[in-house]
């Protein structure tokens, strides 16, 4: 059983018709001759137990198909269990999602049969998870990129948007420069202390998230450190005259937006509690301490 993939495929990502898809994915593994044992989530979080289940049944390689959010709870089913060493495990990504941010970072394609293809051919990398702790003591874990203030606001607004498709995260992204109200954060790590009226801080280990933007600065997603993107006092109009820049990464370059390399930092919100986000999923309010875990899961790549 240990040789076979453990598949688990999330139903309801993305807006496509998932039993053709579904067809399609188990036709290519056919013809690629890859063994596997299949599970379908049946409610919001299932990855996580279903992970564990299958990780005490001996598996050891896990196909995630779904989008950002399926892989999310993956990595956290694989990094709260105490079964295994975490980089023991191997994970790949069949991409169904709306977003599909994880993938961009390693050329992964939007494609069933490309992605399979290099499932098949297990490059793999050994990746960094960054750990969340907020202030009500709760753990979370990501793989691609968390944040907090303007990001985790559109979040939220995407989970009534979604259902339009890409489009979504564009007219939440809209929506959230027109209506969020900044807030002020003090932030900690190394020897800095800062203290800055924000529109966002972005945590990243990837480079992608909220659709294609770039918020983070010469990732590597295995170096040991987290990439801090701080976007201080932005307005509607700075985002709007630099949204080419948003999806280049060049943002990171603009007068309001500072970039720093760490282990660890704290943020604490002075005058609100902004959403909290981990790849896309919100996970909370207020404080936050954020830290990395070096080289901790196996996950292919193109």
């Amino acid at each position: 059983m240990s040789n076979s993939w453990f598949l688990i495929a999330n139903p309801t990502s993305g807006n496509r018709n998932f039993s053709k898809q579904w067809s399609k994915i188990q036709q290519l593994l056919k013809l690629k001759k890859i063994d596997y044992y299949f599970v379908f989530t049946q409610f919001s979080k299932h990855e996580i137990e279903l992970v564990q289940a299958a990780i005490q049944k001996g598996f050891r390689t896990i196909i995630s198909i779904g989008g950002d959010g399926t892989l999310h709870h993956v990595v956290n089913g694989i990094m709260l269990q105490t079964y295994i060493k975490t980089s023991d495990i191997t994970i790949g990504v069949i991409p169904l999602g709306t977003g599909n941010d994880w993938i961009k970072t390693y050329n992964i394609p939007n494609n069933i049969e490309k992605a399979i293809e290099i499932i098949h051919q297990k490059k793999t990398i050994l990746q960094d998870i960054g750990v969340l702790e907020t202030e009500n003591k709760k753990v979370h874990y990501f793989n691609n990129v968390a944040g907090l203030g303007y990001d985790g606001y559109i979040v939220n607004k995407l989970k009534s948007l979604k259902k339009l498709g890409g489009i979504s995260y564009v007219l939440a992204g809209i929506y959230g420069l027109l209506f969020y109200k900044k807030s002020t954060f003090k932030m900690s790590f190394d020897d800095k202390k800062l203290e800055e009226s924000c529109l966002m801080t972005v945590i990243g280990i990837c480079q992608f998230s909220g659709g294609g933007m770039q918020f983070t600065k010469n990732v590597n997603p295995s170096d040991g450190l987290l990439d801090i993107t701080i976007a201080k006092n932005l307005t509607f109009f700075d985002m709007v005259f630099n949204l080419p820049k948003l999806y280049s990464g060049k943002i990171v370059n603009h007068k309001k937006v500072e970039t720093y390399k760490t282990k660890e930092i704290t943020i604490i919100p002075q005058n609100s509690k902004p959403f909290i986000q981990a790849d896309g999923e919100l996970i909370g309010t207020g404080k936050v301490t954020v830290k990395i875990i070096e080289k901790a899961i196996n996950f292919i790549i193109n």
